[in-house]
């Protein structure tokens, strides 16, 4: 008997003109792609035609309550709304997933259940749903509050938020639309369900307005690392994006999660893990670290403070203490607690000042840098997916279109010859890409 090889994931993280602090400024960079519709376009056939299993928008709500001398000098990181971009970006593509990622503190249940409905229905099935519970004060300000809900309180909101969305995506059954003109029945009766959701956060009625997902439910990615949230991907999530220093880091996250998702009496297999990776690729390894250097030394030092402060919630002004200074004890932080905690690690394991931090931080936010040949790129991707570390990885260009071409046409190509990757698509569904089964629908059985 033959079993097949097991082969990684890849989702194409986009993000503006690229992921680097710095990328905006690159000489090669038109700054003014990250408010253009058509870059957007060809990014998504770029990482279609490479065969990626998704394209991936994150997003926040709102500008960082920061100077405005300082927010000129950065480019904003997610100016559009991620679903409208999407399902823009549904005409372009046929086969390649559609992640968005929508905050479950700001949006109510039914308005989400029923734009990513829609979202796959326009795609054929193809959408993910990213779910954050929003970590800044800043946000939460944009929505009437005067700063944002306690981090334990996110966390339970969102875990009764899922359950709710999923009760509305099967208020329809699969055959619910019977389109028979001659007896005048658009819908079978008994194929639909009120939700009558009353529970601590919130009340639904129901049903909804829109049929069943294509995939039953859209894929569903969570990207929280602490504790909260890997309870909360354990229960219910189906892709997990984290940020990862090291290949032992990486490996401990990995074995810890998916030993979360049995507890919770799942398969561990439908759960995949996909690591951050930005990758600097060159035919020779000098040629990799020259393209690293030359965005590294375009960082403005005061935009790099600026990431770094917001990581850590905005509560620690770092111009107060000396750039080449180590990095003060920091206050506990109700946002970014994964992020705050592997920033730390990170600064007394390597022994960084404040600035080399933020260096280091601005490449990627925290995700792995990779930099290298293609061969040697493929190394690396392969020991972490090879000793169960990953599933695969989410790639985070550092310039668009340049490094998603990169990797696309020369790293890709490495990893197929080693059998490490698709070289066509099997599947039309995201849930196909992944290899994830469809929900069955729970009223089929009552």
């Amino acid at each position: 008997m033959t079993t097949e090889k097991r082969q990684l994931h890849l989702g194409a993280f986009l993000q503006g003109v690229g992921h680097h602090l710095a990328a905006w400024r690159h000489p090669d960079i038109d700054p003014s792609h990250a408010f253009n519709l058509n870059h957007f376009k060809n990014l998504a056939r770029l990482a279609e035609s490479a065969k990626f299993d998704a394209i991936f928008f994150a997003d926040n709500l709102g500008l960082p309550s920061a100077p405005a001398s300082l927010l000129a000098k950065a480019a904003p990181a997610h100016p559009f709304d991620p679903l409208l971009l999407l399902s823009a970006l549904t005409s372009v593509t046929e086969r390649i997933g559609l992640v968005g990622t929508v905050s479950t503190t700001y949006l109510p249940p039914y308005h989400l259940a029923r734009k990513f409905a829609s979202l796959d229905h326009f795609s054929n099935g193809r959408s993910g749903w990213n779910l954050v519970t929003s970590g800044t004060d800043f946000e939460a300000k944009n929505f009437g509050l005067d700063q944002q809900i306690s981090h334990a309180s996110r966390y339970a909101r969102a875990a009764e938020y899922v359950d709710v969305v999923k009760h509305l995506w099967d208020s329809w059954e699969d055959e619910s639309v019977a389109y028979n003109q001659s007896s005048a029945q658009f819908l079978k009766p008994h194929t639909l369900h009120r939700v009558d959701h009353q529970g601590q956060h919130f009340k639904v009625e129901g049903a909804l307005q829109a049929p069943r997902p294509v995939q039953g439910y859209p894929v569903f990615v969570q990207a929280g690392s602490s504790d909260d949230g890997q309870d909360l991907a354990a229960a219910t999530a189906e892709v997990v994006f984290t940020a990862q220093q090291t290949v032992e880091d990486a490996r401990a996250f990995y074995q810890s999660l998916k030993a979360r998702v049995a507890k919770f009496g799942r398969n561990p297999d439908a759960v995949k893990v996909l690591p951050g990776i930005s990758p600097y690729v060159g035919k020779t390894d000098a040629e990799a670290q020259e393209k690293f250097e030359q965005l590294q030394s375009l960082i403005d030092p005061e935009v790099g403070l600026g990431l770094l402060s917001g990581f850590i919630g905005g509560s620690v002004d770092f111009s107060k203490y000396p750039l080449d200074g180590p990095l003060p004890e920091l206050p506990a932080t109700e946002g970014w607690q994964s992020r705050q905690e592997l920033f730390v690690k990170l600064a007394k394991r390597d022994n960084l000042s404040i600035r080399q931090l933020y260096q280091r931080i601005a490449a990627a936010r925290g995700h792995a840098t990779v930099i290298g040949t293609p061969q040697s790129i493929a190394d690396q991707l392969e020991h972490w997916f090879s000793t169960e570390a990953a599933d695969g990885f989410n790639i985070l260009a550092p310039t668009l279109p340049y490094g998603l071409e990169d990797f696309a046409q020369l790293v890709i190509p490495e990893l197929q010859k080693r059998g490490l990757f698709r070289t066509q698509y099997t599947g039309r569904t995201l849930r196909e890409h992944l290899g994830l089964a469809r929900p069955e629908h729970p009223h089929l059985n009552f």
